[in-house]
């Protein structure tokens, strides 16, 4: 049996890393800014109404929900488009054909994925204390949603982008769906703050508790969700991707066209 071809990961790896520094700006710094912006217009507006949330001033309050927005489009975005141009250009057939595994092909592409948009997510919780007092309660259980929202959700560009045929078809799912779902899962408020039956509706948008949970890493008890939950959601949806990532690669679907 041979072992891993870790020549291999490391080639996807800093192709895909180095495609990243050439449009540096686009892939970092367009999203720090737009996050700066949030801060700007919800931190300064709404939070001279708003003075605080369960003691958590407003400003900081929202702060896990803009890093979960970011890390989450940032997250399929980059996977998406890393493994759809390989499709688009044709190189995909050296891809499949050069001699290495499914294995080692899906880690360079969402290890390099995951780690622009960890790196994008750091950045934007470094800018964020420019604009607002934070504490984070909980630190290695923030680096643990950072680093399983990344990973699971860079799986999940990655079946995108197997599975899409267009460049339209990349910006569905995080456009008409994954933004809307963040928006709505808590991002700018607590649901707790929501009427019935719309915060009961809340609680079947599976963002909700990302955003919640990662929200507990910060502040203890301010989240909505208990935390247990966020973290089998997340669990569950990561051996989701998984599973489906299998399911690609043994089918063949659309990896050839």
């Amino acid at each position: 049996m041979t072992g891993i071809n870790f020549h291999g990961i490391w080639a996807i790896y800093k192709f895909e890393m180095a495609r990243t520094l050439r449009t540096l700006w686009q892939s970092i710094a367009t999203p720090v800014i737009t996050t700066s912006l949030y801060f700007i217009v919800f931190g300064s507006g709404m939070g001279s109404r708003i003075p605080s949330i369960e003691g958590v001033p407003y400003g900081s309050f929202i702060v896990p929900g803009l890093i979960m927005l970011s890390l989450l489009t940032q997250s399929v975005a980059n996977a998406s488009i890393g493994i759809y141009f390989p499709k688009f250009t044709g190189t995909v057939f050296e891809l499949l054909s050069a001699p290495i595994s499914a294995v080692e092909l899906v880690v360079g592409f969402v290890g390099a994925a995951a780690t622009k948009s960890l790196v994008i997510g750091l950045i934007i919780l470094l800018t964020s204390g420019l604009f607002v007092p934070l504490r984070v309660d909980h630190p290695l259980a923030m680096l643990a949603f950072l680093l399983l929202t990344s990973i699971s959700f860079s799986m999940f560009g990655f079946i995108i982008g197997i599975w899409a045929k267009g460049f339209e078809q990349l910006n569905v799912v995080p456009a008409l769906i994954l933004t809307p779902l963040t928006f709505l899962g808590g991002s700018f408020y607590p649901l707790s703050f929501l009427p019935e039956p719309w915060r009961t509706v809340s609680l079947f948008n599976p963002v909700a508790y990302l955003i919640s949970g990662f929200r507990w890493a910060f502040f203890g008890d301010v989240g909505d969700i208990d935390v247990r939950w966020s973290l089998g959601f997340i669990a569950a949806f990561l051996a989701l991707c998984l599973g489906l990532i299998v399911t690609i690669f043994r089918t063949g679907y659309r990896l050839k066209n």
